[in-house]
This record gives structure tokens, sequence and C-alpha cells, in this order.
């Protein structure tokens, strides 16, 4: 790796071949084009389009997506063995960079499925990587369930790999069973240890089953890597992978002690998410960390009194990062008086202070009974007594009509 690139971090979306391992996560082949078409122009070095041995229409997709990729290698997967790499090179070979991946199972575990001793397993490693670099100049390796793996066993083939053209070598965390030290250090140690490891990029694929996959792949770029595999809105097998929003938004705002950069294009991480949540059937969980719905909301008096002042008191990033129009202040029973202030200043009205009091009261009452009160609630602003209506009349902001029909049903 050269002193130019060492601070440099590849993003490696693998949504369109692990994400859509998921059960029911399942893409028709337009929806395959589209997201590959958003990851493309959001500055993904890499898109993993799919496994083209795996069947008909996974062939057609990568194929296609190979031709109209303008900026990210193209790359599929395939298993150490010579047809299926000869497939993915079929599939990839049109794209303007392409890329065979290639694995095989190593820990244990993973080499009595084949049914194959150390010794042979090195073989089929030196026999594949060797004829997938002859197809193609982008070749990446990756020792399924590394971190299973042996140490000296996995330190043997990583070096089998290199030596056989492998440009890229990925360290599997498939069953998400590593911690962030133990990632760091096994990376740093590969670097260390491992003849001609620093001529190539060594990349890092977590998976979140105790959910630590963020931490662990970061963890790993401490150590050295810099490659990441990860998928929108942690899309994948089981409990899922890397989000690539999370690590490429924690790299961006903890630059101080993650000085690393990538291309990606931040302000369209919220679009790309929900057309990946939408087309996968995936719904994003409300408290997802950076695209979740209450990433950038407030309901908490006190946080919402910080935000009016000064929304960093309560956000590391702003909305507009992510591709967020604004922070949403939601007004619900932990409301406090200086967001209903806020929201009825809105609408268009001003209140003095015992104003304010009296309609703080009657807000209250309803919220305790529902979630929250917006705009778009069936009965917002909550129903008023004369008395109140009248002061609210007498004090609306000159500047601004009442909102037509605010007291009746939307």
């Amino acid at each position: 790796m050269t002193d130019s690139s060492k601070d440099r971090v590849y993003i490696f979306d693998t949504t369109l071949r692990d994400g859509e391992q998921s059960p029911g996560a399942t893409m028709t082949h337009a929806e395959k084009l589209e997201i590959a078409q958003l990851l493309d122009e959001m500055g993904v070095d890499i898109i993993e389009a799919g496994f083209p041995i795996a069947s008909e229409g996974d062939f057609r997709a990568v194929s296609e997506i190979s031709k109209r990729s303008q900026n990210a290698v193209i790359c599929g997967l395939a298993r150490a063995n010579l047809r299926d790499i000869d497939r993915c090179w079929e599939a990839v070979k049109h794209a303007r960079q392409p890329r065979i991946h290639t694995f095989i199972g190593t820990s244990p575990l993973h080499r009595a499925i084949p049914n194959l001793d150390k010794d042979q397993m090195a073989e089929r490693i030196h026999e594949t990587v060797t004829h997938a670099r002859n197809l193609c100049d982008n070749v990446q390796w990756s020792p399924m369930d590394a971190t299973r793996t042996e140490w000296d066993y996995l330190a043997r083939t990583v070096e089998i790999a290199i030596k056989a053209g492998a440009t890229t070598v990925n360290i599997p965390d498939t069953v998400g069973y590593t911690a962030p030290a133990e990632s760091a250090e096994l990376i740093r140690r590969l670097i260390n240890e491992v003849p001609g490891a620093d001529e190539i990029i060594f990349a890092t694929h977590c998976h979140n089953d105790l959910g630590m996959a963020t931490a662990n792949s970061l963890a790993a770029v401490d150590g050295g890597a810099r490659q990441i595999e990860c998928t929108i809105n942690g899309l994948g097998e089981r409990a899922g992978n890397t989000a690539l929003e999370e690590v490429v938004m924690a790299m961006k705002v903890r630059g101080d002690i993650m000085p690393y950069t990538t291309r990606v294009d931040t302000t369209k991480l919220m679009n790309i998410s929900r057309r990946v949540a939408t087309v996968s059937g995936f719904a994003v969980q409300f408290n997802k960390a950076i695209v979740g719905k209450n990433a950038f909301a407030h309901e908490s008096g006190i946080h919402q009194d910080g935000m009016l002042k000064n929304a960093e008191t309560f956000e590391i990033m702003r909305p507009e990062d992510v591709g967020l129009a604004e922070t949403n202040i939601v007004m619900g029973k932990h409301s406090g008086r200086a967001a209903l202030r806020s929201k009825l200043k809105d609408l268009g009205y001003e209140l003095a202070d015992n104003q304010l009091n009296d309609v703080f009261v009657r807000f209250k009452w309803p919220t305790a009974r529902r979630r929250s009160m917006t705009k778009t609630s069936s009965r917002w602003p909550p129903p008023m007594p004369p008395r109140m209506k009248t002061a609210l009349s007498s004090n609306r902001c000159a500047s601004s009509a009442a909102p037509r029909g605010h007291n009746q049903p939307p």
C-alpha cells in the first residue's frame, strides 16, 4: 500500500449479494439495477453485484450492472472452483473495472464440509486464485470464517493467496463472533507477519450477531484494513452486516480519532436507505443509527429546549449531512413549554406567558393518551374551550393568517 493511500478507506457494498441473502429480501432485476445505480452515484468504490453462478437471474443482473456502471468496481462472488470463477468472469468482464471475489471456508468446521485436509485446501486456494488472476487483474480472496480459523493456518492460506495473485484479501467474521480488540489485532498481525502483506489491501467483512459489526469493522481499519465490506441499513444474513451508513458517518464525524476518508457522498444516504428498505421489504427500525426515523427526532422537553437554542447540544451530525431537510421536534407528553411556544409560532401564534401556561396544560392532556401530537394529528391543535380560543385569536401573529380549519380534523 502506498503512503498516499494509507488514509483512504474503500467502501465495498454487498447489499445486492449478502444483503439480498436475508430471508425474504429478494429483489427484482429492475430493483437491483436501480440500487446499483444509486450506489454508483453515491461514490461506493466496489459493488458486489451478486453471485453469478447461483441463478440465471443473478448472472443477468451482474452482467447488466457491469455494463452500466460508470465509476465503481463491479465484483462478482465465486466459490473456490474453476466453474464458478469462469461464470463470474463472464458476468463481470463487461465492467470498466471488473473484480473476481473467490472464497473458501478455512476454519475447522468449514474445512470439514468439502472434506479437505489442510494441504488439500491450500492447493485448492493456490489453483483457484491463480486461475482467477489469469482472467482478471483485480482478484479478491476470502478465507470464510477467518476469525475462527487457527492462526498458523490462516497466515499460511493468506500467504498462498497473495503469492497466487490476490490483490485484496478479505478477513470475514462470518458468524459475528469476534470483538473489536481481536478484530484490530488480527489485521495488524497479518500485515506484520505474512510475507507480501504490505503490497495488498486487507478488507474486513463483519456480521452483527453480537451487535458489534460496526465496531469490529472500524477496529479492523485501525489495525490496518483499508476496505470495509458493508450493506445499506446493515441488511444481511441473520442479524445483518456492518451498516454502510454507520461506518461512513463514524469516520466523517470522528475524524479526530479515525483520520480516514471515503468517496461516499453522505447526503445521499437517506434516499438510498429508504429505497433499499422499500425494495427489500425490510423496514428500518425507528432508532437505527443515522437513517432511523428517530435519529434526528426529539420529544424530551430538555432536549427540545437545547435544540431550539443550539442544535449541537443534542446532535453530533447535521440532518442535511445525511440527506434530511431538518431535525424533527416531536410534540408529545415529554415536550416542554419552549417547544410548544416554537410550534405555535410556526403555526402563526404569539402567546404571553400566562396564556402559554393555559395552552400547555390543555396540550398535555391528550398527549398523555397518544404517542405524539403533530400538524397531521387528527386534532391539532387539541380542542380548546372558548376562552382559550379567544386568547389565541387576539394574539395571532400579524404576519400570518390562521391555518385554515385549524380546529377541524384534516
